[in-house]
């Protein structure tokens, strides 16, 4: 039996990457909608939120000394590309998703409306929301735990390419060990940085759990979502 009913998966646009300098990496995203498909499966509600650096790492250059909003809006529609590439490849592998945008772009994607989405998520559909908060100066951090509380998701898993949370960075000192599960005030205290402050406070005061897991490690997001110990556990 998975340990959590719906959870809120929350993807960075350069995850999306692989190996590759900036876009897509095809086995990479068809590797991830392979992960998401698993536990689906099993019946968990799934939600998702991507990033948008993979893209925007392209174009980051001109962005240079461009007003900090244009250039937040900017991320935002790369996050809607995302967003319609993972869609489109859950379609390929015989999935349902939908995309729900905060920003109001109709003839690409339909808005976000909250019943709408749990709706879709009650039918089995893999629910992706694109496009942040709709706000500039809120990362896609803050937007996974904003739609993590209001589709009532049991927790928010992060996922990165780290398998964890470490006592320091794994790559520069060999003496780190990981966490298994850590308070969010603890992780304040030692400012281990798992969120930026607004999402982490934002799941903290909601009670919302986070795990940091590595979606690079084959069927980690099934041990997650199966109650394994996987990753790190942030918990109230």
């Amino acid at each position: 039996m998975p340990a959590h009913k719906r959870i809120l998966l929350k993807l960075s646009g350069e995850a999306l990457m692989g190996d590759d300098a900036y876009g897509i990496n095809r086995e990479t995203i068809v590797e991830m909608v392979h992960q998401v498909r698993e536990v689906v499966q099993l019946g968990v509600e799934v939600a998702v939120v991507i990033g948008g650096g993979n893209i925007f790492r392209g174009v980051a250059g001109g962005a240079k000394g461009m007003d900090r909003a244009t250039a937040d809006y900017m991320g935002m529609l790369a996050t809607v590309m995302n967003s319609l590439a993972l869609a489109d490849t859950m379609r390929q592998e015989g999935m349902v998703a939908r995309v729900m945008s905060a920003i109001a772009i109709e003839q690409v994607v339909e808005p976000y409306v909250r019943p709408k989405a749990l709706q879709y998520l009650e039918e089995g559909k893999v629910v992706v929301f694109a496009a942040g908060t709709g706000n500039p100066f809120f990362t896609t951090d803050t937007a996974a735990a904003l739609r993590g509380a209001e589709i009532g998701a049991e927790i928010v898993l992060k996922a990165t390419k780290v398998d964890g949370i470490y006592t320091a960075d794994p790559k520069k000192d060999p003496e780190a060990t990981r966490y298994n599960r850590i308070s969010f005030d603890e992780a304040i205290i030692k400012n281990l940085q798992v969120m930026d402050a607004t999402a982490f406070a934002l799941c903290r005061d909601q009670k919302l759990p986070i795990r940091v897991f590595s979606i690079f490690k084959s069927g980690a997001l099934k041990r997650v979502v199966m109650g394994e110990d996987e990753g790190t556990l942030v918990h109230v």
